[in-house]
């Protein structure tokens, strides 16, 4: 049967058409090969209602297409040789663990001890802990984490050529988790210390380090948030300072101590602990770094001072943006103290900067130096990069109107300067407060002599020898203590080797050593 005029028209049209789109997609195919190399998993689309771009990922070799990440080589280059393994060594491997489930530090207990006691003897030439460290100078000074090297005998540190180096421990800070080693070499490669205010939630890091063993291992990912604060630092500390930075950067057991960097190789953080909600102390999606503007300050304070400055506004304080805080406080139908941010004073001490200024309880923190006050951990880092004496502007909210105070930073005691480890008294070194046993609880005891320890400050010297809160000192060097100018006396001026011997909260009798300088 004749097809009409029409009928072939309308086929030819078809036709045509059709070559056209051929034309047209092959056309599309071949710039997108070129430009972009597509392979058959791999598709471009342009919605062009607002002009988005939608990519989809290849499903052979995970590259998105259109995108241009960072390139990451030039500070992984600058970082592997300047992060460096430690290796930590003791007589005993004697650590209370704790569960710290769901965040873990990644150097804990990777047996999930539970909080056990573990009391074993380790051969000398088995680590008692592994971690990692920064060297952050051409002569030697390396950064690293207290819990790392907490109760070593021995500082073993090899560098990323496995040169091999016993360290010496210049010094440590409980508060911020911060350690100074320090090795005889010079012309070494080192990261400069990078101001962790300037960096950004969502901005590209490099965590280096040496996760089960595995030395120079670099992982990648981005800030994903700042201040942070874990609760993981409470119980050795009684002040700790917790601002982290977290990011999604993968780490494990063995990078505590190492290196988050930015893309320029600069050195923002140090690695200190993970989120491991399974409880087996290995990465599960975010790590935590302490700022490199806290771990400069504690860095510098030991090198010039011999011990960290610590820095205090003088309040108590209740975190506002914690809804179960406000809950708790029963301040949630109060409009001014409803949730927000900002951080609430509580208590003023009579001694502290924040009285001499005029704060009051009732206040609410917004602003420090200029920087909002978005929560407590926020608020804790900013004072924590202080010293005695230095001095903030505090922006409150009083009474729906918005006060700035000049407040000076004075230390725990009320004091406006620094110390030197020899402006220290006996006491402070020996990191105690002690409390005079009475003769019914001497009798009670069985003791001739002997002194309680009521409170027990973690970076001292009783701290590090294993002696706790509760415990009851009897002799110093063979001699007995009734009160702390029978401990003054003994010690004054004293270097050396110090005998301490005391009873423990069950009645049990030990002797223990430690160094005085």
């Amino acid at each position: 049967m004749k097809k009409n005029k029409f009928e072939i028209k309308k086929i030819g049209s078809y036709i045509l058409v059709g070559v056209v789109g051929g034309l047209i997609s092959a056309g599309a195919v071949t710039s997108l090969s070129n430009n972009s190399k597509l392979n058959d998993f791999e598709i471009f689309k342009n919605t062009t209602n607002n002009n988005e771009k939608a990519y989809f990922t290849s499903a052979s070799n995970n590259r998105v297409v259109g995108l241009n990440p960072p390139d990451l080589t030039i500070a992984a280059e600058k970082t592997v040789n300047a992060v460096v393994s430690v290796k930590c060594y003791s007589s005993f491997s004697q650590q209370q663990r704790r569960s710290l489930d769901p965040f873990d530090f990644f150097f804990g207990d990777p047996f999930n001890s539970q909080g056990q006691q573990r009391q074993q003897q380790s051969p000398k030439d088995t680590p008692s802990g592994l971690g990692s460290g920064v060297i952050i100078s051409t002569d030697g000074y390396i950064v690293t984490n207290n819990h790392v090297i907490d109760g070593a005998d021995k500082i073993e540190v090899t560098l990323n050529n496995q040169k091999t180096y016993i360290a010496t421990l210049v010094g440590t800070d409980i508060n911020s988790d911060i350690a100074l080693l320090k090795i005889d070499e010079k012309g070494l490669s080192y990261l400069n210390f990078y101001n962790s205010d300037n960096v950004r939630v969502g901005e590209w890091v490099l965590a280096v380090g040496n996760p089960f063993g595995l030395t120079s291992t670099v992982t990648a990912g981005i800030i994903s948030a700042k201040g942070r604060s874990l609760d993981l630092l409470r119980s050795n500390s009684k002040s700790p300072i917790e601002s982290f930075i977290q990011t999604d950067a993968a780490v494990n057991p063995g990078n505590s101590g190492g290196a988050l960097v930015n893309t320029n190789g600069d050195l923002i953080g140090i690695n200190t602990a993970i989120a491991s909600h399974s409880g087996t102390g290995t990465f599960e999606g975010y790590s935590f770094a302490v700022p490199s503007n806290i771990a400069k300050k504690v860095v510098e304070d030991i090198r010039k001072y011999g011990l960290v400055q610590r820095g205090y506004l003088g309040i108590g304080a209740l975190d506002l943006s914690d809804d179960a805080s406000v809950k708790q406080y029963n301040l949630q139908n109060k409009t001014s103290y409803k949730s927000q941010e900002g951080v609430l004073i509580t208590d003023i001490q009579n001694d502290g900067g924040a009285k001499d200024a005029g704060l009051k309880k009732g206040d609410i923190i917004k602003q420090i130096d200029g920087t909002t006050i978005k929560n407590f951990p926020t608020l804790s880092g900013i004072i924590g990069e202080k010293r005695p004496g230095d001095q903030v502007n505090v922006t409150i909210l009083r009474d729906k109107v918005t006060k700035t105070f000049n407040v000076r930073i004075k230390d725990a005691k009320g004091g406006i300067s620094v110390k030197t480890k020899n402006d220290l008294s006996i006491a402070e070194k020996l990191g105690a407060e002690f409390q005079e046993l009475s003769d019914e609880q001497k009798v009670n005891y069985g003791l001739e002599s002997g002194i309680v320890i009521s409170s027990i400050d973690s970076n001292g010297k009783l701290k590090s020898a294993g002696i706790g809160e509760g415990y009851i000192l009897m002799e110093v060097n063979d001699k007995p203590v009734n009160s702390e100018k029978d401990i003054e006396k003994i010690l004054k001026n004293y270097k050396g080797t110090v005998s301490v011997r005391y009873v423990d909260p069950y009645g049990r009798i030990y002797r223990r050593g430690f160094k005085m300088e």
